[in-house]
């Protein structure tokens, strides 16, 4: 999973990136406010969690948060700051902060604290393409109203499909979000896309293959 850090200092940027590179994330960091207001303006920015400081030169980050739960209210965001006062963290709340991290704080209940985030976030998720059904607390697929029996790779293949249905996804992008970063070559993607190919059959469901951008799942 992708991972976007908005956090001024370089060191703790660098520290908290190694951290959850070994942890299995990939971590788009970003080191000011009008940059991660630019980049979280995109409705598409892909990001599976967001890591934000309060204190950044340029637009604070309650701007930036502000600015993405107009458009954006399910990407969980935990809020990092060494403010302690307690009105930054009920405003903070208020706009739509999932989580509230104080520094100093450890890596482990950092890591604790996103795994947490990005857990509630799959679970409470449903999803639909055509007669493609996913249900997030259940944590099961159906089609046509039965259920698809999935192993866990291609489950968590065919979910990152449905998150980007209607839009290409190219196989490094898959490998990140429906992998978490562990290696997969591009033929075992090719393969894993040939099974849910033949399990989706003849159904309203389309898995294609958009040549030079990736592969698009469609209602058809």
């Amino acid at each position: 999973m992708n991972l976007l850090l908005v956090e001024d200092d370089h060191l703790l940027a660098e520290t908290l990136q190694d951290a959850l590179a070994l942890a299995g994330y990939a971590v788009t960091h970003l080191a000011d406010g009008d940059a991660g207001h630019r980049h979280l303006e995109n409705p598409h920015h892909g990001h599976a969690l967001v890591l934000l400081d309060l204190n950044l030169p340029g637009a604070s980050g309650l701007e930036v948060l502000e600015a993405l739960r107009r458009h954006d209210r399910d990407t969980p965001v935990l809020i990092l700051t060494a403010r302690g006062a307690v009105e930054d963290r009920v405003r903070g709340l208020d706009l739509g902060a999932d989580d509230y991290l104080a520094k100093p704080f450890s890596l482990e209940e950092l890591e604790a604290r996103v795994r947490a985030l990005l857990r509630r976030r799959v679970r409470g998720q449903e999803l639909r393409v055509g007669s493609l059904h996913f249900d997030g607390l259940a944590q099961r697929f159906t089609l046509d109203g039965e259920v698809l029996a999935l192993p866990p790779r291609e489950q968590r293949l065919l979910g990152c499909l449905m998150r980007h249905a209607g839009e290409p996804v190219d196989k490094a992008r898959l490998a990140d979000e429906a992998f978490q970063g562990e290696p997969m070559g591009d033929n075992a993607i090719e393969v894993y896309v040939h099974r849910l190919r033949k399990r989706l059959g003849s159904s309203d469901i389309a898995l294609r293959t958009v040549r030079g951008l990736g592969y698009l799942l469609e209602a058809t």
